[in-house]
């Protein structure tokens, strides 16, 4: 409640939340539901998909780093914006794909910015949290509520679009709006010049 209530009157920390939110909706259900879409829409066999899980873990490690350099050059926001626009292309770019080779190729981007985004996200939020404060844990237990409350609504959409259109690939094509909301958001927050 505590928590709440200071990130209700930080603006700036109520807009990075509400952005964190959008967009993690995007990560965790496509995260979550890239083996499901490519058994169903691509037709992967099961020993294809461990060599796509190994792709994007090892991606992941790699993509962390770079988005951390990156922060270092040019600011958080920034960052986050930047995987932003590629999670976009990723779920655009899934809604086209026929083949094998396709898929490995994108889950070579999701693993890049899947290590990225959820690392600078959360050194994000960590400089959000006021300094005065000796509730970290409570800051940081409300920024996992959040991602868990993202990943519930996000499959749920996910799924519900696959009911009524009957293709995953409109499903992808959905997330996409979730990553926009939160790049709009993003921006809105003006990371760059509050936190500075």
């Amino acid at each position: 409640k505590k928590v709440f209530k200071t990130v209700k009157s930080k603006l700036v920390m109520s807009r990075f939340l509400t952005s964190f939110f959008l967009y993690s909706m995007g990560v965790q259900t496509v995260m979550l539901l890239a083996p499901l879409f490519a058994d169903k829409e691509i037709g992967l066999g099961a020993d294809e998909m461990i060599i796509v899980v190994l792709i994007i873990q090892i991606i992941a490690i790699a993509g962390a780093y770079f988005f951390a350099f990156l922060s270092k050059l040019k600011g958080n926001g920034f960052a986050i914006s930047t995987t932003l626009i590629i999670w976009i292309f990723i779920c655009i770019a899934g809604y086209f794909l026929k083949d094998t080779i396709s898929f490995y190729a994108l889950a070579a981007f999701l693993g890049f910015v899947m290590g990225g985004i959820q690392s600078i996200s959360r050194s994000t939020y960590s400089k959000l949290i006021p300094a005065e404060t000796t509730e970290t844990a409570s800051f940081f237990s409300f920024y996992d509520i959040t991602e868990k409350l993202a990943i519930v609504i996000g499959s749920l959409s996910y799924g519900l679009i696959d009911q009524i259109t009957g293709s995953m690939r409109n499903s992808m094509l959905f997330m996409s709006l979730f990553f926009i909301g939160g790049f709009v958001l993003l921006q809105l927050a003006n990371l760059k010049k509050n936190m500075a």
